[in-house]
């Protein structure tokens, strides 16, 4: 690839509105979504003479967010409280065998163009933002930023069990609210 120039007084214009809205899913948190962006392009600032040109701008100031999402959780794990008194996504039942019951309804939707759909996009975001705070923030951090399930456990100072059990509610109580708000206006 060959060596990109930043253009620091371009990025507020091509940049902020997707900054925000990558933050705000991730946070959950309007005022914390715009501090994060203030603060990349901070660090951007800061740090552009170490840019060298091996990505684009954009993926740069992009990687530069991600990790400043992943210090904003850091930073706010002492206010998560990870208690695991049963949640509205234990609706969800197990038959003997270890099938969903009832089981998930079809969406008969080819995933890459579900992934593309901007209604579906709009309406997991908004079910993202449902979450409990505990659920979100794990959440995120395990399948949205990838972060290793033990990684994830230190940081909070739990047990795989309870990370798994709190990832489980997240996950069921997202299928109900896309069955529910989604699948509906299709």
């Amino acid at each position: 690839m060959s060596e990109e120039t930043l253009e620091p007084q371009q990025w507020v214009e091509r940049y902020a509105d997707m900054m925000y809205r990558f933050a705000l899913v991730r946070v959950k948190d309007a005022e914390a979504a715009e501090e994060l962006v203030q603060a990349t392009f901070f660090a951007g600032l800061k740090s552009q003479h170490t840019f060298a040109g091996k990505s684009s701008e954009k993926t740069w100031l992009f990687g530069i967010l991600k990790h400043k999402t992943m210090d904003y959780f850091r930073n706010s794990k002492k206010n998560i409280s990870l208690d695991l008194n049963s949640e509205e996504a234990d609706r969800i039942h197990f038959d003997s065998a270890g099938h969903m019951d009832p089981k998930p309804v079809n969406w008969n939707m080819d995933p890459e163009r579900a992934a593309e759909n901007n209604q579906l996009s709009q309406v997991l975001a908004a079910c993202l933002q449902g979450l409990p705070e505990k659920s979100h923030k794990l959440f995120v951090l395990k399948e949205i930023e990838g972060m290793a399930s033990d990684e994830i456990c230190k940081e909070f100072n739990i047990k795989p069990t309870n990370l798994w059990v709190i990832l489980h509610r997240a996950r069921n109580q997202l299928k109900l609210c896309m069955e529910s708000n989604w699948l509906n206006t299709k």
